[in-house]
């Protein structure tokens, strides 16, 4: 078994230790003089680095309290919906462990190699009578070319900047699908309560109808009607029922819940969103385009490549390797201790040419990607803002107009059945078509919440979450 107590004398022992502290020194000495001049030269891409990396381990947020609690409340609340989704469903734990994975190579990149001990003996000097023990001992660290840690945390540190935006990213799109479950929830529910409505009122004018025609201002046939309506809406009733089934399923998916737990009901009422004035809309774009993580991203990533770029066409530069042994073989002492110095011959161009190639071509498909996806925002923002001008105006339409009159439409039939001036087919038809603008009138409204909501996606915020009625609505910082 090898081992240090085995070489030789005392003295030499003595000598491969104070030789071994003094190769130590060199090493040491020589590598912090590359990694000052190494930063010197980059102190941008290490400051950068050194930034991201100091919070590796802190990119797990505090769990917000309000998000369990929102799922036991007496009515669903949307906000705290949208808070529970993004605080409990997998795929953001995902992504967020796939950032701090990201961050963790920060630290990685730039590093220098560990350093080679390389030991030998001479198995025929073991006790032999005729030799003394021979053994040879060294050391050796590599030391890349100023410059190229520099560039490697450079690379590691965007990569680490683009994972995040991959992540802000992912929130607001499970943001939106919440959204769009929950108002499809609170539209579900709604219309069982209008069906619920209707139905009653169906069952007021077939007993009406059945007392014309045993008043024999009637027709046997209304009374028929009726019947034959109620059973529609009855069929309505599981269809509707069966429907929201579905959606508490699928959100109790983005919940990461059994699909069969219930969920508390939706509130009475949806709030009205606010709208942005006409003359917002370049503001906004600009706003887009400020805060749209997928934008970062490829910059980001863009910014990475050309960094791999530059290390590419770095290793055209000899990296060094200092060494320093002992060798208990030489018969002259002053030929035992070896102190030594190393350089690979970057001759082979080839590869470090593909290598800057290749990264060359990645830093303009994400340049590309970055102006694709700027164009793309301000569209969406543009877009967003004309549904969303759609929708109030359609729900202005229903509030002002529609729902009044299919209101004064089927009191004005009632009225005319009772007085025998219409038939009661009429009474029928003026129902469905009031309960068809009912049923309208909680689409356009949560038509018009969705719209408000894919407006923030495109401004780069948190659906559900908008930043002027809640301070923590841009996503959370490492």
């Amino acid at each position: 078994m090898l081992g240090v107590p085995a070489f030789g004398s005392a003295r030499a022992r003595a000598v491969v230790r104070a030789r071994g502290l003094a190769l130590c020194a060199i090493i040491s000495a020589t590598a912090q003089g590359c990694a000052t001049t190494s930063s010197s030269s980059s102190a941008y891409h290490d400051a950068s680095a050194n930034q991201v990396g100091a919070s590796a381990f802190a990119v797990t947020p505090a769990p917000r309290s309000d998000a369990a609690s929102g799922l036991r409340a007496a009515a669903l609340d949307r906000r705290a919906f949208v808070r529970a989704v993004l605080e409990r469903n997998p795929s953001i734990e995902s992504a967020r462990q796939s950032w701090r994975a990201a961050l963790s190579r920060v630290r990685e990149a730039g590093t220098f190699d560990e350093p080679m001990l390389d030991l030998g003996v001479a198995p025929l000097s073991i006790g032999s009578s005729k030799a003394p023990f021979g053994y040879e001992v060294g050391i050796s660290q590599h030391l890349p070319w100023f410059g190229k840690r520099g560039l490697e945390s450079l690379a590691a540190s965007a990569d680490a900047q683009a994972s995040k935006g991959d992540y802000e990213a992912l929130q607001r799109d499970l943001a939106l699908s919440a959204l769009v479950l929950y108002d499809q929830y609170f539209v579900a529910q709604r219309a069982l309560e209008i069906n619920a409505h209707h139905v009653q009122l169906m069952r007021v004018l077939r007993d009406a109808a059945t007392a014309q025609f045993q008043a024999g201002r009637g027709s046997a046939q209304d009374p028929l009607q009726a019947e034959a309506e109620l059973a529609h809406m009855e069929h309505d009733t599981a269809i509707l029922t069966a429907q929201r089934e579905v959606t508490v399923a699928q959100m109790n998916e983005l919940l990461h819940r059994a699909p069969e737990l219930p969920l508390p009901p939706p509130p009475a009422e949806l709030p009205l969103p606010s709208s942005p004035g006409a003359g917002e809309a370049q503001r906004l774009e600009n706003d887009a385009l400020a805060h749209r993580s997928e934008i970062s991203a490829a910059q980001q990533r863009a910014r990475a490549a050309q960094a791999r770029a530059d290390r590419a066409d770095r290793d055209a530069y000899p990296d060094v390797t200092v060494s320093t042994s002992y060798n208990s073989m030489w018969d002259t002492p002053e030929h035992r201790w070896m102190v030594g110095l190393g350089f690979n011959l970057p001759i082979q161009s080839g590869k470090r040419s593909a290598m800057a190639d290749e990264a060359s071509a990645l830093r303009v498909q994400f340049e590309s990607d970055a102006a694709r996806l700027s164009d793309a925002a301000r569209t969406q923002v543009f877009v967003a803002m004309k549904r969303l001008q759609e929708s109030e105006h359609v729900l202005g339409l229903f509030e002002q107009r529609l729902l009044p009159v299919a209101r004064d439409q089927i009191e004005a039939a009632r009225v005319g059945f009772v007085a025998s001036q219409n038939p009661f087919m009429a009474v029928v038809e003026a129902e469905k078509n009031l309960r068809n603008v009912e049923l309208d009138y909680q689409m356009a409204r949560a038509e018009c919440d969705r719209q408000r909501a894919e407006l923030d996606r495109a401004l780069g915020r948190i659906p559900g979450l908008a930043e002027q009625d809640d301070p923590d609505a841009r996503q959370e910082q490492p």
